[in-house]
């Protein structure tokens, strides 16, 4: 028998209307005291009448103390749980994928609050973010071997959300070895992925549509690349045919990355790196008078708390100005957030503001969201988080 968390007289209305986060302040501690429950330990949310709301975790150190995994209060969260939502996660990976490369499990939007899978065909490579599901890693483990019998499994558990639950972080490969080399392909493009050392789960598929809407306008053209990472946007525009590739990023390793991408697609003749901040670099090549057909700019989140957003909109703006002023006339900016702080109308706002500044205009003329594999929860506005905005850049009229 599970024990029940209580909630404050309505408090259940946002739960009742799909969200799975329950805040400690919403709790009704003198019902059921936090204190007397565990990290990670499975509960019953119920609304202050006692109605069940449904079977979730409790963490009772953290703002978000309880996160819904069923509105049914009579399944328990256990190995068989687990393997049928990774199974619906992968029905709708292979509607929309014909090659195992993909994000397997995103969180909250495949029923999994706190467990991110990101699959590189036979290598998994996982992340947990809080004490509930950190409960269930072996039994995470267990189901994607039964699955897919893996080469490796890799827990990848070293970002700072973890802090907030009170769990260690750490890198750790949990079952059998890593290959030496990891190459996913997508867009048509090879790409060798870091596993290891790389950044987050080694890779950004997030913006997998976004790219192969820019491959359709580079042939031809002088592309620069701006925080490049592994050239995600560089190595696929080369190889959809641009002239000639420029990629900046502050990482000496992940332009490591870019060179090696580069040759393993027979486009090292076409790629440049700059390794530096990318503010400098920009303002570097503006004095140079470089000019490039087309700009994209893909920065780490600039807003990552609602209180940065001021600071965080300025950073966007100058990034964006930078961006246009080595723009050739009539060129294409492409624009690209992933701060759930920072909405699409806040983005749009962000770059017509630069182009007054500089006394440009910009025509809006695409939009590219998050793939598939990054499935939006219409209750959950946090699971949205990536926009793309594409810009033809002219001298004022």
């Amino acid at each position: 028998m599970l024990a029940s968390l209580r909630l404050k007289k309505n408090e259940e209305r946002r739960i009742k209307q799909g969200h799975v986060w329950v805040y400690s302040n919403e709790v009704d501690t003198q019902a059921t005291p936090l204190k007397d429950f565990e990290p990670g330990q499975q509960v019953i949310i119920e609304a202050s009448t006692g109605k069940p709301l449904g079977m979730g975790y409790v963490n009772p150190n953290t703002l978000i103390c309880a996160r819904i995994l069923s509105r049914s209060t009579k399944l328990d969260f256990n190995i068989k749980f687990l393997k049928k939502r990774i199974q619906a996660a992968q029905d709708l990976r292979e509607l929309h994928f014909d090659q195992p490369f993909y994000r397997l499990v995103f969180g909250d939007s495949d029923g999994l609050p706190g467990l991110v899978i990101d699959r590189f065909g036979d290598v998994f490579s996982v992340q947990i973010t809080t004490a509930g599901m950190e409960v269930v890693k072996d039994d995470i483990v267990q189901v994607l071997e039964n699955l897919y019998h893996p080469q490796a499994i890799v827990m990848k558990n070293d970002t700072a959300s973890r802090k907030l639950e009170g769990l260690p972080l750490y890198e750790e490969v949990v079952l059998g070895e890593l290959p030496e080399s990891i190459i996913i392909t997508e867009n048509n493009t090879l790409f060798e992925i870091p596993v290891e050392d790389g950044q987050k789960t080694g890779w950004f598929y997030d913006h997998r549509c976004s790219r192969k809407r820019l491959q359709g306008l580079v042939k031809g053209k002088r592309v620069l690349d701006v925080f490049s990472y592994l050239g995600g946007w560089g190595v696929a525009a080369a190889t959809a045919g641009a002239e000639s590739v420029t990629c900046v990023d502050a990482s000496e390793f992940a332009l490591d990355g870019v060179d090696h991408n580069a040759a393993l697609n027979g486009v090292a003749d076409k790629l440049t790196t700059i390794q530096g901040n990318a503010f400098d670099v920009l303002n570097a090549l503006k004095a140079e008078a470089e000019k490039f057909d087309v700009v994209i700019v893909d920065p780490p989140a600039f807003i990552k708390r609602k209180k940065d957003f001021k600071q965080g909109f300025e950073a966007y703006r100058r990034m964006n100005e930078l961006a246009m002023r080595v723009l050739e006339k009539d060129g294409i900016l492409v624009s690209a957030s992933c701060s759930h702080h920072l909405t699409r109308d806040n983005l749009l706002q962000v770059v017509q503001s630069a182009s007054r500044h500089i006394d440009r205009n910009v025509q809006l003329f695409d939009q590219g969201h998050q793939g598939p594999d990054h499935p939006i929860h219409p209750a959950i506005p946090e699971t949205e988080y990536i926009k793309t905005l594409f810009f033809k850049v002219s001298p004022s009229w």
